[in-house]
């Protein structure tokens, strides 16, 4: 089956199942329940130390930091941390799930166009390691914290380049016209350099973008780091700041569908390396560290959604629709971004695909579908939906729209699986209220 590409690494069938790191699915929903997120450990692990080997091979200094926005909790972190990787945190919550699990917290980088006062006073007080600085709210509240706890900040500046990564206009951040960033047309890039580094408790060491996510293209890397670089060139000849770090962000594609791949690491590690060396080379700039930030691409393919089928509607000559019992709550995406998702039906994979339907969820909004005309095996109420490519973005944006739970997370390996998260209960739904 081709759609297997898609799932984590060494998912197959076997006597009609569909099989995870050596797990039935199917008895993974009986054992577990439903709706249920699946990470695959091996793929996980296996991403991390592609992205290292990889970007090392191109860049030798680059450090690999994971984009926790995509998804972390405790359970995944403690992954991350043995992989070696550094984190990329957007708030106080992730900084503390890093805390919990003795993440070095000098590989932390911390991001956010709207970061607190008692956010940037827990960095402080843990020792993160960069804050990415967005804005001169944000850098003067830093500076002031930082002199009173008596410390001097490594921070990076995020700079908007004015870059294009063509894709969802909702997950574009890289453009003039963005929340996030200091715009070098406007003079306010500039101007940021200048105050950071005439600031006592700040201690400017490195530039950041990002340009948004999911990119298919290599363009907007090499536009981006140009840019970037002969930004830094100036600020180097005007104020005599030399950037030690640079990061082009991340963004990283996977593939979601069939008739559209996403490209490898190693286009993006060369595209972004070979940029660096050459701009270094033109702008005769000393080669900085290199900071990526994987999200998506990391944990992306290692996730897979399951779900029962209930009620199915099948209106002649129309649509037939398959509801399932998750949708927007633990997966807002399609709804809100209009993205696409393959499906195989776990308890018939392997079947024939002769059957035109549309999965939806089982939230109180006509826009809660997931998936819209899909080919699938002929569907009865019961069978086992798997959603791959489910591994970013779906938790971490999930919510308890019309009261829902959320659902439970355990990760296999090996032919054995264990629960990084329960799923929640009605008490647990009603623990805050008072």
């Amino acid at each position: 089956m081709k759609e297997l590409e898609i799932f984590p690494y060494g998912t197959e069938i076997n006597d009609g199942h569909l099989v995870i790191g050596g797990c039935d699915t199917v008895a993974l929903a009986n054992e577990y329940g439903t709706p249920l997120y699946i990470f695959d450990e091996a793929t996980l692990r296996s991403k991390c130390r592609e992205y290292t080997k990889v970007f090392k091979t191109y860049y030798s200094d680059t450090t690999i930091i994971y984009a926790s926005k995509a998804f972390i909790n405790k359970g995944l972190a403690e992954i991350i941390k043995q992989e070696g990787l550094g984190l990329d945190v957007v708030s106080g919550g992730a900084i503390s799930i890093a805390n919990a699990v003795s993440f070095p917290l000098e590989k932390v980088y911390f991001h956010g166009n709207n970061k607190s006062r008692s956010e940037l006073e827990l960095a402080l007080s843990l020792g993160v390691g960069r804050v990415v600085v967005d804005n001169f709210f944000e850098m003067s509240l830093l500076d002031k914290l930082a002199q009173e706890a008596g410390k001097i900040q490594d921070v990076l500046l995020r700079i908007s380049p004015g870059i294009d990564p063509h894709t969802h206009a909702k997950t574009t951040t890289g453009i003039v016209d963005s929340k996030f960033g200091f715009p070098i047309v406007t003079g306010q890039a500039a101007e940021a350099v200048s105050k950071a580094i005439s600031a006592k408790g700040l201690h400017l060491i490195g530039l950041h973008c990002h340009l948004g996510s999911p990119i298919y293209e290599m363009d907007p890397y090499i536009q981006g780091t140009e840019v970037m670089l002969k930004f830094a060139a100036e600020m180097r000849d005007r104020h005599g700041f030399v950037v030690s770090e640079f990061s082009p962000g991340g963004g990283f594609a996977i593939q979601y569908t069939e008739d559209k791949p996403a490209p490898s690491t190693n286009e993006y590690a060369e595209a972004i390396s070979k940029t660096i060396h050459s701009a270094c080379r033109a702008y005769g700039l000393p080669l900085p560290k290199l900071i990526i930030e994987p999200g998506r691409s990391i944990v992306g393919q290692a996730g897979v959604a399951l779900y029962t089928v209930g009620a199915i509607k099948d209106i002649p000559g129309v649509r037939k629709y398959v509801s399932v019992d998750g949708g927007m709550a633990d997966n807002i995406r399609p709804a809100i971004y209009g993205s696409r998702y393959e499906a195989v039906v776990a308890n018939k994979a392997g079947k024939a695909n002769d059957q035109l339907v549309t999965i939806c969820g089982k939230y109180c909004e006509s826009g809660d579908i997931l998936i819209r005309d899909v080919h699938l095996p002929v569907i009865e109420s019961g069978d086992t939906i798997a959603v791959p490519a489910s591994g970013a973005y779906c938790l971490s944006m999930a919510s308890n729209y019309n009261t829902s739970l959320k659902p439970a997370i355990v990760v296999v390996n090996g032919g054995s699986s264990r629960v990084i998260r329960r799923r929640e209960s009605y008490e647990d739904l009603m623990r805050r209220d008072v």
